[in-house]
């Protein structure tokens, strides 16, 4: 099995290398050559029953049907025409991609349900590798009830592709007294420049994630759209037509954000390998808690025993603006739900989609989990003010219908792989970095260059 495994990632990376419209098609010729092997849907434990498989993101919940997590929600959705099973995925974001990959690209009938990434919704589903959601469920969906920014990534080619499950955004977390001593009014938006430079005269630091990694990719994605750019600008082109944004005024604020944040060293001392775990670390450590900007996971994180002296100091706002009087975009996240289109079982795993996704069942996971529900009715339940007090629950929906999602284009693993190199290490940043960067993702998408 490991040689297989091996074949398949040197030809992943062949695959890669070319960058072109025909990508995913390679891949299906290319996983069919390694021997993946489509798995049909069994039979469930009763008379009848069918069993629905559901590859599930790790959420802290495991396999405990009273975790609080997907195992849960899972248990609790089956019926009696169905048993739902869970099917754990990696940690990582990239190889949760590559192992669903394979399966959808072999036709696996297995693959009933999917928690997927909004950064592969749409790669998926320009492969035509989601069955078709329900025009009972578009309409639901499109009613006004969940957050925009979760409509938006679950839209390919002005389709509903997929089902918002949960949704998330980053906030600026800060310590009172730090922004007092400051000088800054937390009652009103506040710029890069202005936590920069409180983050400086008070000698502490600010949280970001600027590894070389998913995160901060969308780091840079959110400094753009929040100042007015957009790092793709026909995210629905072919790779021939694709249009780049990011060399642009908006793009090269985006650059002067970044370098000013490691020239002035209030990024930490390890900026270039800091990501979600290790800006929270700053912010929880007291020599240098300033500012963070991260998921709402952090006021559970900061709650959790020990939990920091100092909880009663910390509070939250809206993401920093990018540009001054410009309303900020901040980072979006989460998981939709898909339905495989080789599934066996297509419109029975679309039931068992609308129990996962009920607006209870979002309310019973985000307090289970601490992932933010894409329903807006769950931010108005006392359990949710109570999880979330203080406002917090109300700054997170807020932040949820402004947040730009990543460019929803099938090449966007290309395009970030890009930005993370041609973006690192933030102190080599310059004005010059958007355009060279663009530059660069042009000659990858066409294979005239090689990440």
């Amino acid at each position: 099995m490991s040689s297989i495994i091996s074949t398949e990632r040197m030809s992943m990376k062949r695959l890669r290398s070319r960058r072109r419209a025909t990508a995913l098609a390679v891949s299906v010729s290319m996983l069919a050559s390694v021997g993946i092997a489509a798995c049909g849907s069994s039979s469930g434990g009763g008379a009848g029953q069918a069993s629905l498989t559901w590859f599930i993101n790790p959420d802290g919940g495991g396999s405990n049907p009273k975790g609080g997590g997907q195992a849960q929600l899972a248990a609790e959705c089956s019926t009696s025409k169905y048993k739902i099973n869970i099917q754990l995925l990696p940690n990582s974001a990239s190889d949760q991609q590559t192992q669903l990959l394979r399966r959808l690209a072999a036709g696996d009938s297995s693959v009933d349900l999917m928690s997927v990434d909004p950064a592969y919704v749409t790669q998926f589903a320009a492969a035509n590798y989601f069955a078709p959601v329900p025009a009972a469920m578009v309409k639901q969906i499109k009613s006004g009830g969940t957050v925009q920014s979760s409509v938006t990534a679950s839209t390919y080619n002005g389709k509903i592709i997929a089902v918002p499950f949960w949704a998330n955004t980053q906030v600026l977390w800060y310590r009172k007294s730090v922004a007092k001593k400051a000088g800054l009014d937390m009652s009103k938006p506040v710029t890069w420049d202005q936590i920069i430079a409180a983050a400086q005269k008070t000698h502490t630091d600010i949280g970001v994630q600027a590894a070389l990694y998913e995160g901060y990719s969308v780091w840079i994605n959110a400094l753009v759209a929040g100042a007015g750019g957009s790092i793709v600008d026909n995210p629905n082109a072919d790779y021939q037509h694709i249009k780049m944004g990011l060399n642009s005024a908006a793009g090269r604020t985006a650059a002067q954000i970044i370098r000013k944040v490691s020239d002035t060293g209030v990024g930490g001392p390890a900026l270039s390998s800091s990501e979600e775990t290790q800006a929270l670390n700053l912010f929880q450590a007291a020599s240098s808690s300033g500012f963070l900007v991260n998921w709402p996971y952090v006021w559970a994180a900061l709650n959790t025993p020990p939990k920091v002296p100092w909880i009663n100091d910390v509070g939250w706002t809206e993401y920093p603006e990018s540009v001054a009087g410009q309303p900020a975009r901040p980072p979006f996240g989460g998981i939709e739900l898909a339905v495989g289109r080789s599934s066996a079982h297509v419109g029975l795993a679309y039931q068992a989609a609308q129990c996962i996704t009920s607006p209870s069942h979002q309310a019973q996971y985000m307090i289970g989990t601490g992932n933010p529900a894409a329903a807006k009715s769950v931010y108005n339940e006392p359990a949710i003010k109570k999880a979330f007090p203080g406002g917090l629950a109300a700054l997170i929906v807020q932040s949820l219908d402004k947040a730009a999602t990543r460019p929803l284009s099938p090449y966007w693993g290309d395009i970030s792989t890009a930005l993370q190199q041609r973006f690192s290490p933030p102190n080599n940043v310059t004005s010059k970095t958007p355009a060279t960067t663009q530059q660069f993702v042009l000659k990858v998408l066409n294979g005239k260059a090689l990440l």
